[in-house]
């Protein structure tokens, strides 16, 4: 047996443990076993970004204690559109959604002729984790200090671009956000992904975006981008040395990304109930919680309904960005 191999069941042993007696209790009230064939995890985004990474890590986790493969499918577009249509349409009960904020929030405000409504289309299952955004820049600007690149980018107006992976995602909506608060202008340039968000940025292509913490500063501490601030109200201890944006004088912004897992509305209560457990339980565990943190990540491992509750909260927050700056899907 090689020395990965045994990593990986040192990481499974203790969750299925735990989870197994979730499972087996609630199968023993539902006379309906499942999952009896392979479970598969569809993300939106590619392979390497947050959602994906974290999609990888739970399928690896909860497969023990389902008792059957969890396999992760990469269908990339619409800003993960495309996977959650996949998601709130599949009949299998086999098919799981790893979403994103937008996803299951703001995505029918953004176009209602998107074909799936977040509010009826899914169920809840967990609120899995959280993490503000990091503005990064270009090295290229040149900027002395992270006031001096705020200025530069307000001199430069719409001749600067920023990236995010979609529009109607959070990296969107926070960056449109951002530019009322702080005086920008800079164009947006959708892509699939934040791993190309980053290539653009580091070939010159682009001068911002709010990236994931974990992205964000693997590539500032190679010098290859520039970190300016932190969209949450304080400091972070996932980069403790970071200033929020309110600290460099923007006020009034305030920005979380998430990660939650859900299911399409057909699936039975029975097993959303044992699923929401498990995920919960699985999520919150030391071993997780250390592989989600060196992702970049602040576990929460919610309730169906905790999600349920965030999702409202977003729906409201983010709807009021998305009126107030006439944001539209492209």
């Amino acid at each position: 047996m090689n020395k990965r191999l045994l990593n990986r069941l040192a990481l499974a042993l203790p969750l299925a443990t735990c989870s197994l007696r979730t499972l087996a209790a609630t199968r023993t009230a539902d006379a309906t076993p499942w999952p009896t064939r392979p479970v598969r995890l569809v993300v939106g985004f590619p392979g390497g970004s947050s959602p994906d990474l974290v999609a990888r890590a739970l399928a690896e986790a909860i497969s023990p204690a389902l008792g059957q493969p969890v396999l992760v499918e990469n269908k990339v577009g619409a800003a993960g559109g495309i996977a959650a249509d996949w998601v709130a349409k599949a009949s299998d009960q086999h098919t799981l959604g790893l979403m994103i904020n937008g996803n299951l929030t703001i995505a029918k405000l953004l176009n209602p002729a998107i074909p799936y409504d977040p509010a009826r289309d899914f169920a809840p299952v967990s609120l899995l984790a959280t993490a503000p955004l990091v503005l990064v820049g270009a090295t290229s600007v040149g900027a002395d200090s992270a006031a001096d690149f705020l200025a530069r980018a307000r001199q430069a107006g719409p001749q600067w671009s920023y990236g995010s992976p979609g529009v109607g995602t959070v990296a969107h909506i926070g960056m449109e956000l951002l530019k009322s608060r702080a005086g920008l202008q800079p164009v947006h340039v959708p892509y699939p992904g934040n791993p190309q968000v980053v290539n653009a940025l580091i070939g010159g292509e682009l001068q911002l975006a709010l990236l994931p913490p974990a992205l964000a500063m693997a590539q500032v501490r190679a010098g290859k981008l520039r970190a300016i601030g932190l969209s949450s109200a304080g400091r972070s201890s996932l980069v403790p040395e970071l200033p929020s944006l309110a600290e460099l004088g923007v006020r009034d912004f305030e920005l979380e990304i998430w990660n939650a897992l859900a299911a399409p509305r057909s699936q039975p209560t029975a097993h959303l109930a044992s699923l929401s457990q498990l995920v919960s339980d699985t999520v919150r565990s030391p071993e997780m919680r250390q592989r989600l943190n060196q992702q970049g990540w602040n576990v929460v491992g919610s309730s169906a309904q905790g999600l349920a509750l965030r999702i409202a909260a977003d729906t409201r927050s983010l709807g009021a960005v998305i009126a107030q700056q006439g944001i539209r899907a492209q």
